[in-house]
């Protein structure tokens, strides 16, 4: 996993430069979120993985199996994955260009973990509380997991903040047998 972070780091920041300074930032997320997703698909990982392939065919089926359209910019970015074997990476590079687009636009995207379905008035209020203390715009999806017993857990990048019942369960646990 580090590994193919480490080799979409500089495609992404690439690319992410490129439409910055285009202003195109929407469509290259877009067109790299689609290609994301096509590429975590475990056979089409395969797929572009195949030595008897070349790497425009491998870059033409992708286009086709993701059924976007792209423009020359994007097209000739792709041909250079292809080329050097970085098709793979696609998803890594997707991931890491959105968080640079997010720090770029000082927001942050938070998953919140709870309990129970959280009210539009329980995430209007967190996401107040969020963006005091982390000073960025918000963003919340959030997911229900009935383990929790009570309480959330937020995840904002590489920050969790546990806040669950299970977790101070566990948490007052260890202290108990340390």
């Amino acid at each position: 996993m580090a590994e193919l972070s480490t080799v979409a780091r500089p495609y992404a920041k690439a690319a992410f430069d490129y439409a910055r300074d285009q202003q195109a930032l929407d469509a290259w997320s877009d067109w790299l979120v689609s290609l994301g997703r096509v590429v975590a698909v475990r056979d089409v990982e395969k797929l572009l993985t195949h030595p008897g392939l070349a790497a425009e065919r491998k870059v033409a089926l992708l286009l086709e199996l993701a059924e976007i359209d792209i423009d020359d910019a994007a097209r000739r970015f792709l041909d250079t994955l292809g080329v050097k074997g970085r098709l793979p990476a696609l998803t890594a590079i997707a991931e890491q260009f959105e968080r640079l687009r997010a720090e770029l636009e000082q927001r942050v995207d938070v998953t919140v973990v709870s309990a129970y379905p959280l009210d539009d008035k329980q995430q209007n209020k967190l996401a107040g509380a969020l963006k005091k203390r982390l000073n960025r715009e918000i963003s919340i999806t959030t997911q229900v997991d009935s383990a929790l017993l009570g309480g959330v857990i937020l995840r904002a990048g590489d920050t969790v903040i546990d806040g669950s019942v299970r977790g101070r369960l566990t948490r007052l646990s260890e202290a108990l047998t340390a």
